[in-house]
């Protein structure tokens, strides 16, 4: 067999190319592709392995490059900055690998075999971790949500400027960018640079009359509570516009929900409900609100109810349907295209198996892990945690000024000790140059964190 001859792309052997050439009428591949630029094609040869002659062997050989990733499971992992390594109970996995969920997309009437139902049950439970009255289905992931509240914010206001602070998730912020173009004005809040918060003098100088809403990241990207956050939604609201909370659900259990400090609008991501982290995939967004007709009829996305039927039954359908793009197409409010419903029902698994007794112990245990992270490590020379004073939860900005190494030298070293070092802030953060945002999750052992400070003692030494 040639060695050009790949079994697995027909037309790499040369009678079946000439064949698909002469029934479409042209005598090589070259003038396929005369079109293309010439500056614009590749010179040089494509870089593949030699042939298998057998599709055993070429198993074995991408089995073999698969190999060589390692997950957040074989590691000890302390990377999160919005997708973290939480433990998944199995009876998660269980439900929805179940067949009448297992293809769960938004659950149409004529496919359901009780998604409707289970949507309506997860819907139910994140409106009581939030303690507000709506809840929607899942749509993509949190950054579409955060876009989604922001112009439903701004479609209730009747404004067309938003305020959104420096201190949030950095992909948050270009989904969110790129959802508001091209018509809503985007407005930046600087945060403080010892504390890590909103800065409230920048708030104040930026919010007009002209704003639809502010939006507040709780914990904000760095891991600090925003411990002001009635005061900015008092501010906000002062001035006729609305407080948008992007909050991380699983946190709920010890910190105030987004109603308790006049978050009129909340949404976020439910990753840490239940989901596995997927290679950074697995999210899926949320967006709560009061039960009022100002905000639900802005809803874009599905939402579930229930009420009696005919039969003298409960049943589960959409609410406000004329709402959605799915009844009025082009004249809805805004296009909604992708559900979550699979992870929506992992998220209902999860949080009916935790419980709010559960929800309450899993903040305390993540809590006092951040809290002995930041005691093991302080220990370590080169490093502190000096550089923001903002109160930490899940995750907490160390320094490395002082070691004179880069964060991307050290992950390096620490990845190769079997360490998942933490985010690298001075990649979209120039002023915090040397910093690290480290994460911790229940999943985070004693050992995992002495083996840290261990390998940061030699690696700075």
């Amino acid at each position: 067999m040639s060695k050009k001859m790949y079994p697995y792309i027909p037309n790499s052997e040369a009678a079946v190319q000439a064949e698909m050439l002469k029934f479409i009428g042209v005598d090589s591949i070259e003038e396929l592709i005369a079109d293309i630029p010439e500056e614009m094609r590749m010179k040089q040869a494509m870089e593949l392995p030699e042939p298998f002659s057998d599709e055993a062997g070429l198993f074995r050989h991408v089995g073999a490059m698969l190999g060589k990733n390692k997950t957040a499971q074989e590691l000890a992992c302390f990377l999160g900055a919005g997708c973290y390594n939480r433990y998944v109970p199995a009876v998660v996995d269980e439900v929805i690998n179940r067949s009448e969920f297992l293809t769960a997309y938004a659950g149409e009437p004529y496919e359901d075999h009780g998604r409707f139902q289970a949507m309506f049950e997860y819907q139910s439970m994140m409106a009581e971790l939030l303690d507000m009255d709506v809840c929607n289905v899942p749509n993509y992931d949190g950054s579409q949500a955060v876009g989604t509240a922001l112009r439903m914010a701004t479609r209730i206001a009747r404004r067309k400027e938003v305020l959104i602070p420096r201190n949030i998730n950095p992909d948050t912020l270009r989904a969110v960018q790129t959802y508001l173009q091209p018509d809503v004005k985007i407005t930046y809040v600087d945060y403080g640079a010892k504390t890590g918060r909103i800065c409230l003098d920048s708030l104040k100088e930026k919010l007009t009359e002209d704003v639809a809403a502010v939006l507040v990241m709780n914990p904000n990207f760095f891991g600090v509570v925003e411990e002001k956050a009635q005061e900015i939604a008092d501010m906000a609201h002062a001035k006729g516009a609305l407080m948008v909370a992007y909050v991380e659900p699983s946190t709920l259990g010890v910190l105030t929900p987004p109603s308790h400090y006049g978050a009129d609008i909340a949404c976020g991501d439910i990753q840490g409900l239940g989901l596995h982290m997927n290679y950074g995939g697995g999210v899926a967004g949320f967006i709560a609100t009061a039960d009022d007709p100002r905000f639900v009829d802005e809803y874009p996305s599905r939402l579930f109810g229930i009420a009696p039927t005919s039969e003298k039954e409960w049943g589960f359908g959409d609410v406000l349907w004329e709402r959605t793009s799915f009844a009025n197409r082009d004249s809805a409010k805004e296009f909604v295209g992708t559900h979550s419903a699979l992870w929506g029902i992992a998220a209902g698994v999860y949080l009916a198996a935790m419980g709010p007794q559960g929800m309450k112990e899993l903040g305390e245990a993540v809590l006092q892990r951040q809290v002995c992270l930041k005691k093991v490590l302080s220990g370590v020379k080169g490093l502190s945690f000096d550089r923001l004073s903002g109160t930490p939860f899940q995750e907490v900005v160390a320094d490395f000024s002082a070691s004179g190494k880069k964060v991307s030298e050290i992950n390096k070293k620490l990845l190769e000790k079997g360490i998942l070092g933490g985010y690298d802030l001075g990649r979209n953060f120039p002023e915090l140059e040397g910093c690290m945002l480290l994460a911790v999750t229940e999943q985070t052992s004693a050992d995992d964190i002495k083996a840290l400070a261990s390998a940061l003692g030699e690696i700075l030494a």
